[in-house]
């Protein structure tokens, strides 16, 4: 199994504070955050993309950009790239950049993106925000493939023998498909035979259960080799201590203070105790041997050898959070390495395989 430290660079009050930090000082964190997740052996840093309140999260190249300059070996993931919203051929100019400065460690979760605010800015509507997703991820798609590219488009000019640059390192890349609540995502990524993130963060495991599920019927549809499926799934929260009662202890300020925030968002909080959600969420809240346990509750229902962990403390003190992941690198995560295998593919850079159908053929 490999393990993700995601960000989506939220800039609000401290949850257990109340202090917010200035924006440079949160981003620094960031930076912070990624040196330390690839000293403890993490395998992978990943930066979301929101353009929204309460996120700063507008521009992961640029924060990946930086990140990739201070690491060596970690690789480093968008979470999501919020392809419904960008033009492809922008998008593809950043990452191909991002690519070489990285020396080839980028890889790329996409998804349409959540948020009305977010559509609003970029003229996205609900009735066209898939159609975009699926169009933007095929141009973005064969750009990254062939050195000229002739595409009808509906949401950007049209591509007639374009040639972009520069061209990646990475021939071609691998690409994630971030799926929440639709099938519409499911559907793209068992097209293409790609890997399927599942956020798994806002409900219980029910309704992303059934998602992979579906993507693992639609991957067979498709023709593609069941064996290689990759699935990668996140989680709500994480503290580990040593003992169960050490960690609810330390994790209950947090989890009230976050509570706290849903409410003042207008939020209906799903799980509205501490011990609903450790209970039913994917938080991993525990003893090393309580986390290991319920990681592998999940893995028989999604089949995922990805994980993702929170990279911000979250109203963790400093020495709570470092603690807390270096005690999951040290007791749990090489329990799961041995027990959990590793994704279908080199964690590296990918090989080409076989083309599958464009989508345009399917609609």
């Amino acid at each position: 199994m490999k393990f993700l430290a995601i960000t989506l660079i939220v800039h609000a009050p401290d949850p257990v504070t109340g202090i917010r930090k200035s924006t440079g000082d949160r981003f620094r964190e960031v930076l912070d955050n990624a040196l330390l997740a690839e000293e403890l052996g993490f395998d992978g840093f990943g930066v979301g993309e929101r353009h929204e309140r309460p996120f700063i999260s507008s521009s992961p190249p640029v924060v990946l950009s930086h990140i990739a300059a201070l690491t060596s070996r970690i690789r480093l993931f968008t979470a999501v790239t919020t392809l419904s919203l960008l033009d492809p051929v922008r998008a593809y100019e950043d990452y191909a950049t991002l690519d070489h400065l990285s020396g080839g460690r980028l890889e790329l979760i996409i998804g349409k993106g959540n948020g009305a605010a977010q559509r609003d800015l970029f003229h996205v509507t609900p009735e066209d925000q898939w159609d975009r997703n699926a169009e933007s991820y095929e141009v973005f798609r064969t750009l990254w493939r062939q050195d000229k590219v002739t595409a009808a488009t509906r949401f950007r000019p049209e591509l007639v023998d374009a040639e972009v640059w520069p061209r990646p390192l990475q021939q071609p890349i691998r690409v994630w498909h971030g799926s929440a609540t639709s099938k519409e995502s499911v559907d793209l990524a068992a097209r293409y035979g790609d890997p399927l993130f599942s956020a798994n963060v806002s409900n219980p495991i029910e309704p992303y259960a059934e998602l992979i599920r579906y993507y693992r019927e639609r991957w067979e549809f498709h023709g593609h080799d069941p064996a290689r499926i990759a699935v990668g799934a996140g989680t709500a929260g994480y503290y580990a201590a040593r003992t169960s009662q050490e960690a609810i202890s330390a994790y209950r300020p947090v989890f009230e203070g976050q509570l706290a925030f849903q409410k003042r968002l207008g939020l209906e909080p799903v799980f509205p105790t501490l011990e609903d959600f450790v209970e039913r969420s994917s938080a991993l809240v525990g003893s090393p041997q309580q986390i290991i346990e319920k990681v592998h509750g999940y893995h028989e229902q999604f089949g995922h050898t990805v994980l993702h962990l929170h990279a911000d403390a979250g109203g963790l003190t400093d020495t709570q959070h470092r603690d807390s992941l270096a005690l999951f690198q040290s007791a749990v995560a090489p329990v799961l390495r041995r027990e959990i295998p590793d994704p279908p593919f080199p964690w590296g850079p990918v090989q080409a395989g076989p083309t599958p159908v464009p989508v345009a053929a399917d609609r």
